[in-house]
């Protein structure tokens, strides 16, 4: 029974962080549009990589109530973390043409591609408006 409890505690009890980790793309030969896509692509993986640690590192030196000395000791640690593992420093891109403005957030598409597909009838749920 105490077995059984602490396996359920434990699924409920996880981190928010690894609840919201999705797992990185299996490696496949892509051909990307430009050098942007590539350097993106490699940016997001070193964010995944470096989230969850970044996350819990950052509310120990942001608490208030903890002692000063380990409040340093977290700033030290988030300090020899690399600066391209933080999730501010990413940038949307359209994953067809790697366009950074303009961007239509859900589909991650910038608004000329996604007027195109739209247009063409390739995108579900979207609908031309007719008046």
């Amino acid at each position: 029974m105490a077995n059984m409890l602490a396996r359920n505690y434990s699924r409920i009890l996880t981190p928010a962080c690894n609840l919201i980790n999705v797992a990185p793309p299996r490696r496949t030969a892509i051909m990307w549009t430009d050098h942007r896509m590539a350097r993106d692509v490699n940016n997001r993986k070193i964010v995944f990589q470096f989230a969850a640690e970044r996350l819990r590192v950052n509310t120990l030196r942001k608490n208030k109530i903890l002692p000063k000395e380990l409040r340093e000791c977290a700033d030290r640690e988030i300090a020899a973390l690399p600066r391209r593992g933080s999730i501010s420093y990413l940038h949307g891109r359209c994953v067809l043409t790697s366009r950074s403005r303009g961007l239509v957030v859900p589909w991650r598409m910038s608004r000329i591609a996604w007027r195109h597909l739209a247009d063409h009838n390739n995108l579900s749920g979207v609908q031309r408006a007719i008046w």
